[in-house]
């Protein structure tokens, strides 16, 4: 599908399910409806499953948006709390839209948690409240995290899959990689097809060094490598460290659920030059979840000052993380919202577009690892390979198949907007604005 029949098709009001590879302008197409619904003035929610990929959007984590933060479950008693709160009714009763980008890391459980959260905000009758949603993302990107030996289900197995019916636009043409090696090497792994050929053309990467002046992002399959390379290029800094410790309080099984669900770590070293990366949101002071920038200095009182790719400056003062009942603290965190980024792993790269990567897939674990790290890049040239094993160049087999499924239905729904004719589309796209603005 064309990305214009696809924004069609969004503006006729379907729930959609937008897909394709990595690199086809999933995240460009969203954007140019959220300006076209901002400009009708249309309330829409911007989410998506991780805050790295809501920063594309000027988004949120649907966690934090839904107000189901890092539970697995909420009880009839949960959602009656979460109803009481002013700003969240508030919320609820200005959207019309919902988007959530890279559902590919959202489990089914979650989506369905999403579902019954919209019901008890707006119409308890309709999936997700009546709100239009579109969800957004690629299955042959990272799987969500499989927690406590529970398995993984991604969003399509859910029971709000089935019931809100989305509309498939499967994105089919190529805006990130602008050379035909890397293309093949891509569409290769989505194909199962991978072969000695595939490999020569990887490895003819290995160890090579990067043009240009570019700093290359390291990318690392587990969290102790890239801990590792920070600490590395923190010592590297001649300046004077400053350490920020975090105090809990509360119940001690939360505090752990706490310091689980947040990325912030425990003991925080900072030096001036230090590469970080805002582990929050904090729409107010200017950052969320994922943004990136550089320790510049720190203030009387010893905070740090980081600047940010956008060049702008921001004061950095503790933030708080915490569970609560019955509007009772049970227990929280307090630390820095920063954390070291010098290295990332591949699993907080979905979702970025990369100029030079240093990268080793050696140690690859799961389904779509080598996917994600190798489509971060524009060109085969843009990257320096240490290393790389079988599973990185796996994918998910029942990924494969239902994706083959998704295409086909695609298709169908590119005929059927073919023959709708231009009058008719608009007539039903003007329709679909006036219902949802009267709402």
């Amino acid at each position: 599908m064309k990305q214009k029949t696809a924004l069609d098709i969004l503006k006729l009001g379907h729930n959609v399910f937008l897909t394709g590879p990595a690199g086809s302008g999933k995240t460009y197409l969203l954007n140019q409806y959220i300006a076209y619904l901002k400009e009708k003035n249309i309330g829409v929610a911007v989410t998506a499953s991780t805050g790295i990929a809501a920063t594309h959007m000027n988004g949120q984590t649907i966690h934090s948006w839904s107000g189901m933060g890092i539970s697995d479950t909420l009880s009839e008693e949960d959602l009656t709390k979460l109803a009481k709160k002013h700003y969240h009714r508030q919320k609820f009763k200005k959207a019309k839209v919902l988007i959530i980008d890279e559902v590919s890391m959202l489990h089914a459980h979650q989506l369905d948690l999403v579902d019954s959260i919209c019901k008890k905000f707006k119409d308890p009758f309709q999936p997700f409240g009546g709100l239009q949603v579109i969800l957004c993302g690629d299955f042959f990107q990272l799987p969500p995290v499989a927690k406590y030996g529970r398995k993984a289900q991604f969003v399509i197995e859910s029971e709000a899959w089935a019931t809100m019916r989305p509309k498939i636009c499967y994105l089919e043409e190529q805006h990130r990689q602008e050379d035909r090696r890397m293309l093949q090497i891509l569409n290769d792994i989505r194909n199962r097809s991978c072969d000695e050929k595939t490999r020569d053309l990887i490895m003819t990467r290995e160890n090579k060094s990067l043009k240009g002046k570019i700093v290359p992002t390291k990318l690392y399959t587990h969290n102790a490598n890239v801990d590792a390379i920070n600490d590395f290029e923190l010592q590297k800094i001649e300046a004077e460290p400053k350490v920020f410790q975090m105090t809990a309080t509360g119940i001690d099984n939360l505090i752990s659920t706490i310091k689980r669900g947040c990325l912030a770590p425990e003991t925080l070293v900072l030096k001036i030059g230090a590469a970080v990366m805002f582990v929050k949101n904090n729409f107010e002071r200017g950052y969320v979840n994922g943004t990136l920038g550089r320790v510049m200095g720190f203030d009387s009182l010893g905070l740090p000052l980081v600047e940010i790719t956008s060049g702008k400056r921001i004061a950095v003062i503790p933030e708080k993380w915490s569970i609560e009942e019955e509007d009772t603290l049970l227990a929280s965190v307090t630390q820095m919202p920063l954390r070291l980024a010098w290295a990332i792993t591949v699993h907080k790269s979905q979702g970025m577009t990369l100029d030079a990567v240093e990268m080793d897939l050696s140690k690859s674990f799961e389904y779509g690892m080598g996917y994600v790290a190798l489509s971060r890049v524009r060109t085969l040239d843009g990257i320096k390979l240490l290393g790389i094993n079988d599973v990185a160049l796996e994918v998910n087999p029942q990924v494969y198949e239902f994706d083959k499924a998704l295409e086909e239905l695609s298709r169908a729904n590119v005929q059927e907007i073919e023959q709708l004719g231009m009058l008719e589309k608009r007539r039903k796209q003007k329709e679909f604005l006036q219902e949802i603005a009267g709402d």
